[in-house]
């Protein structure tokens, strides 16, 4: 029955990466391949360089994620080992999509070794998303509630209204807070249980999800033209939106979505720069990663095979 439902969400899918490359190819109808092309080249050096550090950054805050769900846990583990172990998880999600590499796979084949059992791996992997939703809710609350008028590049909704949803998203937020340091029960909600984490685990938690975010939507902002940037909060509302979208549509890499949303939610800036921008994205945060990782996989199934070996002999 899992299996079957797996494979209905992988449908699901990628039958929303064919509809929204459909809506994104109509809406750049009339654009050149060069005008892209053209955009991409026009990056200098210099927020390149920014761009990389944003993506290390975003890195860096992912690997951060397991540490701290690893602490939750009682588990202390090397910086090293969590590092190789996150980096190759989230390049391997963010391209493929959980529904068909999951991180709890390749977590358990990695924190398996160190001696986590499959109940812990899947509790790090239900931590590790909870408190990027955290960031989300985070920072999506702080920019509904003091710069509404980014909804407006989308639809036009009464600026009360985002304020009063970004105060909602807050409240969530402080809700979660509350139950860590007043020590609450754990929360169940059907079959998933909230265990309320310690005060210093929370801390932590609140500071890792923005940083994460903010790293990837700074790969954007650094790669826009500097003189039609319509500066980093507006470029991070419409990160967070399109990238949320992106995430609900359930399509691997959020391939068409992200980039749909993104070019709707920014109709001042030229689309060409806007694409290209969004392809300097895709090679920084999942293109890349992805090489390394999968190179790491191997590296990492080698070394276990060559274990096997000995052991047989």
């Amino acid at each position: 029955m899992r299996r079957a439902r797996d494979y209905a969400w992988t449908a699901v899918g990628f039958c929303a990466v064919a509809f929204s490359l459909w809506l994104l190819v109509d809406e750049l109808r009339g654009l050149s391949p060069e005008a892209v092309l053209d955009g991409f080249s026009a990056i200098p050096l210099h927020r390149w360089l920014l761009a990389f550090a944003s993506t290390f950054v975003a890195y860096a805050a992912l690997a951060w994620y397991d540490r701290i769900g690893l602490a939750h846990l009682g588990h202390k583990l090397p910086w090293g080992f969590i590092s190789i172990v996150s980096f190759t998880t989230y390049a391997l999600s963010h391209n493929i999509g959980a529904s068909i590499f999951s991180g709890a796979v390749v977590r358990y084949r990695a924190y398996s070794t160190k001696g986590l059992g499959a109940a812990e791996v899947g509790m790090l992997v239900a931590f590790c998303s909870f408190t990027f939703i955290l960031g989300e809710l985070l920072l999506g609350g702080l920019i509904l509630a003091l710069a509404p008028e980014v909804v407006d590049r989308w639809a036009e909704f009464p600026h009360w209204a985002n304020r009063l949803a970004g105060a909602v998203m807050l409240a969530i937020v402080a809700l979660y807070a509350i139950g860590s340091l007043r020590h609450f029960p754990p929360m169940k909600m059907g079959g998933f249980e909230l265990v309320y984490p310690r005060p210093k685990i929370l801390v932590r938690q609140l500071l890792a999800a923005p940083i994460e975010i903010i790293g990837a939507a700074g790969i954007i902002y650094f790669t826009l033209p500097a003189a039609i940037n319509p500066g980093f909060v507006a470029v991070l509302g419409i990160f967070l939106g399109s990238f949320a979208v992106a995430l609900a549509s359930y399509a691997p890499g959020g391939l068409g979505v992200l980039e749909f949303c993104f070019v709707k939610g920014m109709p001042d800036t030229p689309t060409a720069d806007v694409l290209a921008a969004l392809i300097a994205f895709r090679l920084l945060y999942l293109l890349i990663p992805l090489a390394f990782a999968i190179v790491a996989v191997v590296q990492f199934e080698r070394g276990r095979l060559g274990e096997l070996w000995r052991l047989r002999v």
